[in-house]
């Protein structure tokens, strides 16, 4: 344990989980402020650091003591692995459920806590929608270090998705044996591409890999957290 050592939070609320397929669960969510990525989609704003709650590890574990009913506490973000300093130490006290969301590119972070959390909800970077280069080499090496605990991944993706790149998440899947989860891309609540298009892309990677599912994000078009 780091003495004094304190975390920036941006939020800590309860809502339902909208993305993958936990939808529907109640969580705890705890916004963790900064990100080593910068996606042309993110609609997260986490890196305005004048406006944030400032924890040590006793002061979290009171703040979210103040929860009850939930089926596990989510770390998201902004990118949560980027706090493994803190979470080492905060994670065993919780007594919950962990569920880490990332942006899976800092694999060996991962390891840092990896005994501590029982579901990874993990994105894969597509460059035709996040505009992020070279994003699958850090994606396979961080489902790498996820074996052994429950992983899906996360694919949000626009009309701008190509063959090499429906071919190369499908390879990472059946590589690491798991679930790829569609995720179209939104504007507000609306989906920026047509149902028509959503379900010939989930058709394309069905033709080389049948773990694949598709699932809008459902809190955006129930208008909730």
């Amino acid at each position: 344990m780091i003495d004094n050592c304190k975390i920036k939070i941006k939020e800590i609320f309860t809502s339902i989980q909208g993305e993958g397929p936990y939808v529907g669960y109640k969580q705890l969510f705890i916004r963790f402020c900064n990100c080593n990525l910068k996606c042309n989609y993110c609609d997260t704003d986490f890196l305005d650091n004048s406006d944030f709650m400032e924890f040590d590890v006793n002061g979290l574990l009171n703040k979210i003591s103040e929860y009850k009913n939930y089926h596990s506490i989510s770390l998201t973000g902004g990118e949560p692995l980027l706090s493994t300093f803190f979470l080492k130490d905060f994670l065993p006290q919780t007594g919950a459920k962990i569920y880490l969301e990332t942006n899976a590119t800092l694999a060996d972070k991962l390891l840092e806590v990896k005994p501590f959390i029982d579901i990874i909800s993990a994105d894969i970077k597509l460059e035709s929608a996040t505009g992020l280069k070279n994003s699958f080499k850090f994606h396979d090496l961080f489902f790498q270090n996820c074996i052994g605990v429950e992983t899906f991944a996360k694919i949000v993706f626009n009309d701008k998705i190509t063959k090499n790149e429906i071919q190369t998440c499908c390879e990472l899947g059946k590589k690491y044996g798991i679930e790829l989860i569609l995720q179209p891309e939104m504007n507000k609540e609306k989906m920026t591409i047509s149902s028509e298009f959503a379900q010939n892309t989930l058709d394309k990677f069905l033709s080389h890999y049948n773990n694949v599912r598709l699932i809008p994000q459902v809190h955006k078009f129930l208008d909730v957290r």
